[in-house]
């Protein structure tokens, strides 16, 4: 070993300051993007979420300025109290029942589907897709229409098979949410049929192949190629439908006000008109922090139950 070897320091890589300027500049571009997003989070989401939170310990008014006078939980109290609260929180649910399992089924099943037609598979995604980016009182216009009783579509389909008296959808309190889950699974596929569609697609079509050469039939390819490399699609888009079935408020409020009677009042519909009806700002943002409550630990729950599944796996 040489005495140049032994004495040597350890080379210091300096970094120019050109290229520290130029990570600097990056990041200062990356906060101006950020910016507008951040802005409108923060006034609209962030911002009132937080108001939200404060207002359920006050007998908030919109009658009165302020906050108005602290109550602490009797908000909350009053809402375990409450039978139209409880009440609204099972048509919630209901509506979940009767949304969640076609949306997951129907979408895989159509998607599926079209994947495997060699023809026309463009023409199918945009019929499948165009309702969803329809505005929600297109949707819920166009089936008012349709369960309008006596001139509606649905009560001339009855007429023609013998029915003398038609039953009015939306003014039967039995039918009224199945009627509001119809329009709304209708509008919604779309997004979930596209998501599997864009799952299908990412499964290599030499896994196909090798089971068709084994001699799997296409009901056994589905079943143990399909179903289970769609897992994660699967649980995604379960979460994103549960969630937004348990934010259902445009449909209701636009077909039904949550008539006929109560029927169809769900959550969003009672703090709706707890809080702009009976001027009770404090009790609807209660409510509105254990709607939250809800929403967030199913999350939580999903996020538990995958990474249960990952180290299974």
């Amino acid at each position: 070993m040489s005495a140049q070897t032994v004495g040597a320091q350890p080379a210091v890589t300096n970094v120019p300051r050109g290229d520290e300027g130029q990570t600097g500049g990056r990041q200062r571009s990356a906060w101006l993007f950020i910016a507008p997003f951040g802005f409108f989070y923060v006034c609209f989401l962030l911002g009132p979420s937080l108001y939200m939170f404060v207002a359920s310990f006050f007998d908030t008014s919109i009658v009165k300025n302020g906050l108005g006078n602290f109550i602490g939980l009797e908000n909350y109290s009053a809402l375990m109290q409450s039978r139209d609260f409880w009440s609204s929180m099972w048509h919630t649910l209901q509506f979940t029942i009767y949304t969640v399992p076609p949306l997951v089924i129907l979408s895989f099943v159509f998607a599926v589907l079209a994947n495997r037609m060699p023809r026309g598979s463009t023409f199918w995604r945009l019929a499948f897709f165009t309702p969803y980016i329809l505005p929600s009182a297109a949707i819920s216009l166009i089936w008012v229409f349709i369960f309008t009783a006596d001139t509606g579509l649905w009560a001339t389909v009855q007429k023609w098979l013998g029915s003398e008296a038609p039953t009015p959808v939306l003014g039967t309190p039995s039918l009224a949410m199945v009627g509001v889950a119809i329009a709304t699974i209708w509008w919604t596929i779309g997004f979930n049929f596209i998501l599997y569609l864009a799952g299908l697609q990412d499964i290599p079509r030499e896994l196909y192949e090798a089971a068709a050469i084994d001699g799997a039939t296409p009901w056994q390819q589905i079943r143990h190629l399909t179903i289970p490399l769609l897992s994660r699609t699967t649980t995604l888009v379960l979460l994103l439908q549960i969630i937004a079935s348990l934010k259902i408020f445009d449909q209701v409020y636009l077909m039904t006000s949550g008539g006929p009677g109560t029927s169809t009042e769900t959550a969003l519909v009672f703090i709706t008109k707890t809080g702009f009806t009976d001027f009770r700002i404090g009790a609807a943002a209660a409510a509105s922090f254990l709607l939250f409550v809800v929403i967030v630990a199913i999350a939580v729950i999903r996020q538990l139950a995958e990474r249960a599944q990952q180290k299974g796996a």
